[in-house]
């Protein structure tokens, strides 16, 4: 954490990284004042992982604080990009644990193309020259042999654990801890403490990144919403609205924010001469410069400013409006102006972190792009919207975990939804499985989540189920389904999407062979069914990585180390002789699923590691399977001779192209769905109305799933909730009728089916544009041969003012 503020440009250094931080700037003692002579920009920093976590001899905490080795991996690729290319980042780990979305392609982009080392070690010993002051460390490498190094600076990744006073919080309430001190919950109800009425969220709940945070969030949410389902609206209050100002036929009194961004705008861009330079630009009335132009401290000023100014047009030169931009929007409102009466520009993105090498540059382009958004913002006029009527039942798309608690949560909360299942029985993968990484029976409690979803009356299941079509927009969706052949037609509001995932087909170590090598969840099968093979089995063998981390698919699939190690110990507990060996690259058990890694080496388990260019060899012979790889340890090659192989085999996506282009959604490059933001909008689609839950997001196990149904069921109540104050966009297309010669590219080239042509009046024939389904792209606009159509804040006298505004010389 003191890392990241010396990264932070509101931090002691202001973003600069160097030794001795937290030395006064004017150190008045004899001993700092010798420090500070000393200090310097670093040239090597070193990262120590695992530092209070995963550790029982420094530190009594045995779990893994879950977000440690990104944390890590984000810090050594800033660090370089403050100090250059020449600046040595070293990570010193045990296990490289990133298996969240997009985490793994992070780290080999980390190694690969930004140059950090990861070195596999513990270190032992660190020691400061006296003279230098420079950090000395000691560490064996993976052959063994001592290594000394010599460092600038040591980052230690300190772990998460609960403080005493959340302890005795939680004792206060009478809420259940695990050993560890974290909340106590179950899989099947990971955001539900032990006292009735009490929900849970974030790290009490287990250790966990921002993404995992917001869903625990959306889902205790859910979970409370349930709980007081019979009262809802009985205490509602109405937020006093801010009656509009109007600005029609006003001069344009402009008001420009530069915003720094910390150091990712400031850090390049010569903000304050932007700031002066806006000043000089027509209709500018007003320009200051801000830290954070989104804080809330900034957001207040901004009201005070356009009132005291009497501002009627806004100005942010920041970052990127897809995240930002209705947050600025609601200033304006609060302040008493339509939102429309706004322009943002994006001079990080598209400028200081394009141009980073490059100031002067980056400078000159920000006061372009400045002059640019001013000439714009002149022109712009109110703009109104037109209010949406909801249909308040949902369609959630997959009968798995993630599905059924979404819709078991909306059904609760007394929305009629309907769950689309193209088998034949509700489940989804889960019926595959044996047990929990907590030890619960997932059979059993499967069906009793089945039970309650087929017994609520609100809940309508489809089975054998298809999406064949799909028409309209968010509140008013048409769904074309087939049933056993037979078509029918299903109107909805929102939709969840959780279509799950499925494991991949290996096609490696001799899969398909021979029978005594199976996937995961075949072992799972046969503990299922108590299978007479198993009592045979004197020697097993788990392969780890089957499919994943590899250029196919490039991404960790998160369930496989704990699943692998859950099962071993199982095989360990039915007969401690067997043999048991997991062959793996990285185990990544994060969180207190670290116990189970701990339990299977106590109880025996073998763990040896291999490296992916030097992939295990099996050979299927008439008295066992014989794998063949080098040891870690001796590094020489060991042959292991197994009665039963089990491959971790990839979780894939389905890849349901299709169903994504029905809601306009996105898949990445491997198949899963794209939420709307990684970090802010884990459970919700850029589409309005559609929503994403399980493993056709990203592979996770069954807590975390049902933490996501729950999620996208809590995402979409607060759009169901609020049904009678829905409105579309603004910034909508428009026709001007007796320019249109009618003539339907208009109608053929929009995705979305917002033209279409006038049924009567005295423009019938022409197009027309309906302002509900209209997403604003202007791919109309621009294919209109006759000049009819017009996107509203973005119509052709605005776009060439900037045109205009950029050719003028500064």
């Amino acid at each position: 954490m003191e890392f990241e503020r010396l990264l932070s440009a509101s931090g002691p250094t202001m973003g600069h990284v160097t030794t001795f931080p937290k030395l006064p700037a004017k150190p008045k003692k004899k001993k700092d004042k010798l420090l500070a002579e000393k200090r310097k920009d670093p040239k090597k920093i070193a990262w120590f992982q695992c530092v209070g976590s995963r550790d029982m001899n420094k530190c009594d905490n045995p779990y893994c604080s879950s977000v440690c080795c990104m944390y890590a991996v984000k810090e050594a690729m800033i660090a370089k990009e403050h100090a250059g290319g020449d600046l040595d980042c070293s990570i010193f780990f045990m296990d490289m644990r990133t298996p969240g979305k997009e985490f793994e392609k992070y780290y080999q982009n980390a190694k690969e193309k930004h140059g950090i080392n990861f070195i596999r070690s513990r270190v032992h010993s660190v020691t400061e020259d006296r003279d230098t002051h420079d950090l000395n460390i000691r560490y064996a490498d993976e052959m063994g042999q001592i290594v000394e190094d010599t460092y600038d600076m040591i980052v230690l990744s300190v772990g998460l654990e609960i403080t005493p006073e959340t302890k005795e919080l939680a004792d206060k309430l009478g809420v259940d801890l695990t050993d560890n001190g974290f909340c106590k919950t179950d899989s099947f109800e990971p955001v539900t403490s032990s006292r009735d009425g009490i929900f849970v969220s974030g790290v009490f709940n287990n250790p966990k990144d921002i993404p995992e945070s917001v869903l625990d969030a959306s889902a205790a949410a859910s979970a409370a919403g349930d709980a007081l389902s019979d009262v809802r609206g009985t205490m509602t209050k109405e937020v006093e609205k801010i009656e509009e100002t109007s600005v029609v036929g006003e001069r344009p009194r402009i008001g420009v924010v530069i915003c720094d961004c910390g150091s990712n705008i400031a850090g390049v861009v010569d903000c304050p001469s932007v700031t002066e330079y806006a000043k000089t630009l027509p209709y500018v009335e007003f320009a200051d410069e801000s830290l954070y132009a989104c804080s809330q401290d900034a957001q207040d000023k901004m009201v005070e400013y356009i009132k005291e100014k009497n501002l009627n047009r806004i100005v942010i030169a920041a970052c990127t409006p897809k995240t930002h931009e209705p947050l600025f929007q609601e200033t304006l409102k609060n302040s008493g102006l339509n939102k429309y009466l706004f322009e943002m520009t994006n001079i990080r993105n598209h400028n200081s972190w394009v141009h980073k090498n490059n100031p002067d540059i980056a400078t000159a382009k920000a006061k372009d792009l400045v002059r640019m958004a001013v000439a714009k913002a002149a022109l712009a006029e109110p703009l109104a919207e037109e209010k949406i009527n909801v249909n308040d039942s949902v369609m959630v798309i997959g009968g798995g975990l993630a599905g059924m608690t979404a819709a078991k949560s909306l059904a609760t909360q007394g929305y009629d939804t309907h769950i689309i299942e193209k088998k034949d029985a509700l489940g989804g993968e889960a019926v595959k499985l044996y047990k929990t990484a907590q030890g619960e029976d997932v059979g059993e409690k499967l069906a009793a989540l089945i039970s309650e979803v087929e017994g609520n009356e609100k809940i309508t299941v489809h089975t054998n189920t298809t999406l064949e079509g799909l028409e309209g927009f968010v509140g008013n969706f048409k769904s074309r389904l087939k049933t056993n052949g037979e078509a029918k037609e299903l109107e909805h509001g929102v939709a969840v999407i959780a279509t799950g995932a499925k494991s991949s087909e290996p096609t490696e170590y001799c899969y398909g062979e021979d029978d005594r090598v199976i996937k995961t969840l075949d072992l799972d099968r046969m503990f299922k069914e108590n299978d007479p093979k198993l009592d045979a089995v004197k020697t097993a063998v788990f392969i780890q990585c089957v499919g994943s981390r590899e250029p196919e698919r490039p991404y960790c699939s998160r369930v496989c180390c704990t699943h692998s190690v859950d099962n071993a110990i199982e095989l360990k507990k039915r007969n401690p002789e067997t043999d048991v060996f997991i062959l793996y690259r990285d185990i990544r058990t994060y969180g207190e699923r670290e116990l189970l890694y701990k339990e299977a080496r106590e109880l025996g388990v073998i763990f040896i590691r291999y490296d992916v260019d030097k992939k295990p060899e099996v050979k299927v012979e008439k008295d066992g399977v014989k794998i063949t790889l080098i040891d870690h340890v001796l590094n020489q090659p060991v042959t292991i001779e197994a009665d039963l192989l089990t491959l971790a085999a990839a979780i894939e996506p389905r890849k349901d192209e299709q169903l994504a282009n029905f809601f306009k959604v996105p898949l990445n490059d491997e198949g899963f769905f794209v939420e709307k933001h990684a970090k802010l909008g884990p459970a919700e689609f850029a589409t309005d109305g559609v929503f994403v839950a399980g493993s056709g997001h990203y592979p996770k196990p069954v807590n975390e799933a049902i933490t996501q149904g729950r999620a996208a069921a809590s995402r979409a109540l607060t759009l169901l909730a609020k049904k009678d104050s829905l409105f579309t966009s603004g910034t909508i297309a428009t026709v001007d009728s007796e320019k249109c010669s009618a003539c339907g590219v208009c109608v053929s080239i929009c995705p979305y089916s917002a033209p279409g042509f006038a049924a009567e009046g005295r423009f019938a024939g022409k197009a027309e544009i309906n302002p509900v389904l209209c997403k604003g792209c202007g791919l109309c606009v621009a294919s209109c041969r006759s000049g009819a159509l017009h996107l509203r804040g973005f119509d052709t006298n605005q776009i060439f003012s900037q045109i205009f505004a950029l050719g003028e010389v500064v």
